[in-house]
């Protein structure tokens, strides 16, 4: 329940942003406005956060020479990602991202929302785990 309300929140947020900016922007522009969008309803927003990736032993996203080499577009409320996209066509490896995303963060639910859609809710899909 908590999570159907929260995304339920999210979805709205990304409809507002789309009804205003419209399809054809880059990804950046779009996660811009959602962290705006989701910060007016007074949820906890953090962008660009680095996953883990446990490789031997060692975490290549904090202790290799390469940093930052995989992270969230969005997590909001420490519970939802929210991985966004502007793609002509939403494919599986898409799909596929989030849900290792997931995987790797043990958050249950996810968010892909592609903005290059005429309709918006022809690119959002809801992903639990």
């Amino acid at each position: 329940m908590v999570y159907e309300n929260l995304t339920q929140k999210i979805i709205g947020a990304a409809i507002e942003v789309h009804k205003h900016l419209g399809p054809g922007l880059m990804e950046k522009c779009y996660e811009c406005a959602m962290v705006y969008e989701l910060q007016q309803l007074g949820l906890d927003v953090k962008t660009q956060v680095p996953v883990p990736i446990i490789y031997k032993g060692i975490d290549l996203n904090k202790d290799s020479l390469v940093k930052d080499c995989l992270q969230l577009d969005i997590l909001v409320e420490d519970t939802v990602i929210v991985e966004l996209k502007s793609v002509e066509t939403v494919k599986d490896v898409h799909h596929k991202q989030l849900l290792t995303y997931m995987k790797l963060t043990d958050k249950k639910v996810g968010l892909l929302i592609n903005f290059n859609e005429s309709r918006l809710v022809d690119g959002i899909f809801r992903k639990v785990m």
